[in-house]
């Protein structure tokens, strides 16, 4: 039987690779949305990768929609939290909001989804969980210390977790991306964008799939002796 992969923030951008990357690898993919139900829609008709809206910021919400998960497709075996937003500013124009917005959608997410989901890994003696952090998690980044903090935190959650679940089957890793030919990339002006490829060494973006390979080893069913790991995906930009 197919392990049952779940992926918040799934049905775009680097999200929608690790999807169809997981899918490729024979899971039953589910892949979460929070808002964009047209995106969500078309994503699930070219794919076949069924959908579940509910936002990861909110634990009731998430309760509910793992509980739907699990009574139309099984357990979830596989978690990726990869839900995440930005409200970019430097700290003297940063609202308490935009703060709280995005340590919750990011950070917060990672403990609601594990939270629900770690028991019943723990008693089927198997799981694995990917959490995307960043470069900017590792580097810090102007403008960015709500993403920043809370990507970092995302990468020290991961080698604790990692470590209550080695005894039972289950690995924890954080894959740290650089910078990704997403939407959210492609939005910078382009003099910004031509200084920061400059910056890597590789001499490109990288590509949501760069990402979704990474998923897919971290979440193998071999992998069993990678845990507390975080894989930085950047193109050489960051050596951490």
């Amino acid at each position: 039987m197919a392990r049952i992969a779940l992926v918040t923030g799934g049905t775009r951008g680097i999200g929608a690779a690790i999807s169809l990357t997981l899918k490729a690898q024979g899971r039953t993919v589910v892949a979460n949305y929070g808002s964009n139900d047209a995106a969500a829609e078309a994503f699930q008709a070219e794919t076949g990768i069924a959908i579940v809206k509910f936002n990861v910021c909110e634990f009731e919400a998430c309760e509910a929609g793992i509980a739907k998960v699990t009574a139309e497709h099984g357990p979830i075996d596989i978690l990726v939290n990869n839900a995440g937003i930005t409200r970019d500013g430097t700290l003297l124009r940063m609202r308490r909001d935009m703060w709280d917005a995005v340590l919750d959608t990011n950070l917060g997410s990672c403990f609601n989804m594990c939270k629900l989901t770690f028991e019943g890994m723990r008693e089927r003696k198997f799981g694995r969980v990917v959490n995307i952090g960043s470069i900017n998690g590792q580097a810090g980044q102007y403008g960015q210390v709500n993403y920043a903090a809370a990507k970092s935190g995302i990468h020290g959650f991961t080698k604790a977790l990692a470590q209550e679940g080695a005894r039972y089957g289950i690995t924890v890793n954080a894959i740290a991306p650089g910078y990704v030919d997403t939407e959210m990339v492609r939005a910078v002006p382009g003099e910004v964008l031509r200084k920061i490829v400059a910056k890597i060494p590789v001499g490109r973006l990288g590509h949501a799939e760069d990402i979704a390979r990474g998923v897919a080893f971290l979440t193998a069913e071999d992998a069993d002796f990678v845990t507390g790991s975080t894989l930085s995906i950047n193109g050489g930009m960051h050596m951490y």
